[in-house]
């Protein structure tokens, strides 16, 4: 994902530029990403970046008026115009064409920056004034930044992998970080996957003298939230639907074009009932399969035409399986091996969701953020697959998570969950294009946090926002069955047939059991997945590696380097891939976390 990458050192400067180099080369994955450099020898600071053309950070630096404070910024502010017009009228001048330009001047009059900001994002503050450099992250950690302190200098990138450019010795696989991936998907409690690497946590911020690190302190406190009295259900109501109505603006504006992805759920409806988008202004889309029309494109063509706004399919079919093996091996380089080839569609998808627009708006994080819903969990092991040891780390990573499961369910949703998690998706999707949601918006979350325990057992509230943004949007049913111009009655028997066709498709997918896959096997000509698949999901993996995507199975699984892993018991492996190619048995989650695991090996420590 494009960021900032960089070197605070005393080492001779020539030895630094050619580092910073070979940093920067290490992140040029596409050729609509711009790049730059900043040096200054006497702060010892040496930074490079990486952006995508025409997003708000593609114009690195910015100084103030004396030149003698400088920024690099990676990611999005959503309040700078906001904090515009109030610099102006202390007397900044500053570039309107260079969104960011403002936060330099913010930095300038502000005493505990980077507090103010809001949104995704972490940047570096150089004072010459005081010979001190600040290197921060956002109050959630989202845009990661990952670290190494030497002896003789801190490195710092948006990106393992350029630390892996020039810290070879740092190839290695963290044990307890392999088996937290294993077991929850994404590493806990700020870990990278490589030994001698962290991730700075949200809301860190560095203080930097004479080239050396002083101080490591954060500048928001999660307390400062979660000790807000509850409000009654509907002051609670009355302040959410204000702050929304009053930060989704944020959302809309900016350098980019922005466009919807639009789902059949509640969430991406919301910010639809109340985006007040002229007609034709707001593209929106939607992900499709091979099989039919799901439930998220059928309702969302409703719900963009209700809203006058154009939809479009954005399909994962033949196209995008011809270039699996392209597609899987880049997600995994693409995120530093943090994400499956699973979401190799997703890849697809997003490349061509920037050909609509630059900036995808979504309604990521809504479940989680209102409704608490908890979106990842330690997954069950296969019997034989794993080594003794790596077993061990996983009781150890299940009893971890159990642990971050104390205290305020907001405060893991959003301070855990989302920089641990959700991240890694986030990385790869922001390789193509800009994403952004409403729903992680500070003021939008300082309100969420006062709300009563009523608000969070029921989509009451959220259906009622809806109604008051737009109300035909409440005469369209979600992909879950939640339709308000029907009585109670029929409307909970319609829920009951979309959880039943959900939880189908994901019965005749990959949570297919080990019985019914042998069933399956024997009237595989009936191709009984046309009748299951495609209601929910747009990808299908265990059809797809049975049959389209075998040979990569074999390539890749098979290849003697792949079986000689010292954590898998490579019979084992051969066994589960030749079940999984005949049809009467189904490794679709484990086939997942062994490609990963294989394009990490070969591409980050081979």
């Amino acid at each position: 994902m494009p960021g900032l990458v960089g070197i605070i050192t005393k080492q001779p400067r020539a030895a630094a530029c050619e580092q910073l180099e070979r940093m920067i080369g290490s992140m040029l994955h596409e050729t609509f990403y711009v790049h730059g450099r900043w040096l200054c020898e006497e702060l010892g600071v040496y930074v490079g970046w990486v952006a995508r053309a025409g997003s708000f950070a593609s114009q690195m630096p910015v100084q103030n008026e004396a030149r003698n404070l400088t920024l690099l910024f990676a990611g999005e502010e959503l309040s700078s115009a906001e904090h515009g017009a109030g610099l102006r009228a202390q007397g900044h001048a500053f570039d309107a064409g260079n969104p960011a330009s403002a936060l330099v001047h913010l930095a300038e009059e502000q005493k505990d920056f980077p507090r103010q900001l809001n949104g995704r994002f972490h940047g570096l503050l150089a004072d010459e004034r005081a010979s001190s450099v600040l290197l921060f992250v956002d109050r959630f950690g989202m845009e990661r930044l990952y670290v190494h302190e030497s002896a003789d200098a801190f490195y710092f990138a948006a990106e393992a992998k350029a630390l892996l450019a020039v810290l070879p010795e740092l190839r290695s696989i963290d044990e307890r970080a392999l088996a937290e991936f294993i077991s929850c998907g994404c590493t806990l409690n700020n870990r990278s996957l490589f030994s001698g690497i962290r991730v700075l946590a949200p809301a860190s911020l560095l203080r930097f003298e004479d080239a050396h690190l002083v101080r490591e302190s954060k500048y928001f406190d999660q307390r400062e939230w979660e000790e807000q009295e509850k409000l009654p259900l509907e002051e609670y109501y009355a302040q959410m639907r204000a702050s929304f109505a009053h930060v989704l603006p944020r959302y809309l504006q900016g350098p980019e074009r922005v466009a919807m992805s639009l789902t059949g759920g509640l969430d991406s409806r919301m910010i639809m009932a109340w985006s007040r988008m002229h007609a034709g202004d707001f593209p929106c889309y939607s992900f499709g399969g091979p099989y039919r029309a799901s439930f998220d494109v059928s309702v969302a063509q409703k719900v963009a035409s209700a809203c006058h706004q154009p939809h479009e399919t954005i399909h994962v079919g033949g196209e995008f399986l011809d270039r699996f093996a392209h597609y899987a091996e880049r997600t995994v380089y693409l995120t530093d091996g943090l994400v499956e080839p699973k979401h190799a569609p997703d890849l697809y998808v997003n490349e061509i969701a920037r050909q609509i627009a630059p900036a995808r708006l979504t309604g990521n994080y809504g479940g989680e953020v209102m409704r608490h819903v908890r979106a990842f969990k330690p997954a069950r092991r296969v019997a034989g697959l794993w080594h003794a040891e790596l077993e061990r780390g996983f009781d150890q990573a299940e009893s971890g998570y159990r642990a971050l499961l104390d205290g305020h369910a907001l405060s893991f949703a959003i301070f855990r969950q989302a920089p641990w998690h959700h991240f890694t998706l986030l990385s790869l999707e922001q390789s193509q294009l800009t994403l952004r949601s409403p729903f992680l918006d500070n003021d939008f979350l300082a309100v969420l946090y006062r709300a009563p325990e009523e608000a969070l057992t029921s989509d009451a509230l959220s259906m009622r926002l809806i109604a008051d943004g737009n109300p035909r949007l409440t005469c369209i049913m979600t992909d879950r069955g939640l339709y308000s111009g029907l009585p109670a009655l029929f409307e909970r028997q319609l829920m009951r047939w979309q959880t039943f066709t959900s939880k189908a498709e994901y019965a005749y997918d990959y949570g297919m059991p080990q019985r019914v896959a042998r069933i399956d096997h024997k009237l595989r000509a009936l191709h009984l997945e046309r009748l299951f698949l495609g209601r929910h999901k747009f990808y299908h993996f265990r059809v797809w590696y049975r049959d389209a995507l075998g040979q990569t199975l074999r390539d890749v699984l098979l290849d003697p380097r792949a079986l000689s892993r010292p954590y898998l018991d490579g019979r084992r492996v051969e066994q589960m891939v030749a079940g999984h190619l005949r049809g009467d048995e189904n490794h679709t989650t484990e086939v997942h976390k062994l490609l990963a695991l294989e394009y990490l090996h070969r591409m980050f420590v081979d």
